[in-house]
């Protein structure tokens, strides 16, 4: 079966860049080369490979315990990602740190528009208050373009973040409130009437960050669209590992940018790829992501649907645990 066929959302085109980036990386990722020999591919083999089905992943975990480079470079920034006491943070070296904020922008202007016709508020708690968060460098980014003046990040300052967030609405100015999941329910359960916001666009991202019971979505959304006053809740998808993000408009429904692709991974057999709207875990294509591995085999659970897009309902227990026996190399 042609990966078409099977995958309708994956172009000739798209498929034809990733095989080059794949035997490219193959090539030039010392970690990548060894989990490829892990699995018995070898150069014979990667050169037969013609169908992105056929691409093996690289675990999400080997990014904790190993540097996943292609190529030989001194990183220009470093990502790490967050977790609880006692994990071991996923390190992402990046070559260029102004590639990954072109790219992050290209991202988000495929879908909203320019990055510069916003005012961008920032309620990002917990990336605040660690170092190497790449999410941060992406709403900096995009904070230090908008010409609002009351654009910027709120830590507790919620009083200045209503403040402006009222200023910004009274003159109608667009305006998008980045928030972390748990920061923004917070906020929404402690104001003393519900807002109605005209001119603003509610974005969650990050989830709970161990700061309270993972709820079900639609009970998120629902209690954020009643306090903020609005018709849906958009989100951005994005991870220490990856380059690029993706977006909903609403409902959990992601769409990926052009030059990213979601693939599911039959649970039951990791090394096989699953089946459009069955329940799955995810695996990335990111061809962003040059400088590191641009084929990623995620931790997350979820669904991928006929048009490329895709929701995401969890994570793999133990993942952690899986990663490091899966990647012994």
């Amino acid at each position: 079966m042609q990966t078409t066929e099977r995958f309708p959302f994956i172009s000739d085109t798209f498929e034809e860049v990733a095989l080059h980036l794949f035997r490219y990386q193959a090539q030039n990722n010392p970690i990548y080369a060894a989990w490829l020999q892990h699995l018995g591919v070898d150069q014979d083999a990667q050169s037969a490979i013609q169908s992105v089905m056929d691409i093996p992943f690289l675990p999400i975990e080997t990014f904790k315990t190993h540097e996943v480079k292609t190529g030989n470079f001194t990183p220009g920034a470093i990502y790490t990602s967050s977790g609880t006491t006692g994990q071991v943070p996923s390190r992402h070296l990046i070559a260029d740190p102004d590639a990954y904020l072109r790219n992050a922008q290209a991202c988000f202007e495929h879908f909203y528009g320019p990055v510069d016709q916003y005012a961008w508020l920032c309620l990002l708690p917990s990336y605040m208050e660690r170092e190497g968060s790449s999410l941060i460098a992406m709403a900096d980014h995009f904070v230090k373009q908008s010409p609002a003046d009351e654009s910027g990040f709120f830590l507790k300052g919620l009083d200045e973040l209503r403040y402006r967030l009222d200023t910004l609405e009274l003159n109608r100015v667009p305006t998008i409130l980045l928030g972390v999941t748990f920061a923004l329910l917070d906020w929404a359960e402690s104001l003393e009437k519900p807002l109605a916001l005209k001119s603003t666009l509610i974005m969650e991202t990050g989830g709970m960050k161990g700061r309270r019971v993972e709820p079900i979505r639609a009970s998120v959304h629902e209690t954020l669209t009643q306090a903020f006053g609005v018709d849906r809740i958009h989100s951005e998808y994005g991870m220490t590992e990856l380059m690029s993000q993706a977006y909903s408009y609403g409902e959990g429904r992601y769409i990926p940018p052009p030059q990213m692709r979601v693939l599911p991974r039959s649970p039951e057999a990791p090394l096989s790829l699953g089946q459009i709207e069955s329940h799955a875990a995810l695996n990335i294509i990111d061809l962003a992501n040059a400088d590191a591995c641009a084929f990623i085999a995620t931790s997350d659970l979820g669904k991928v649907f006929e048009n490329g897009s895709f929701e995401v309902l969890g994570r793999i227990e133990g993942s952690d645990l899986r990663g490091c026996s899966l990647m012994t190399v």
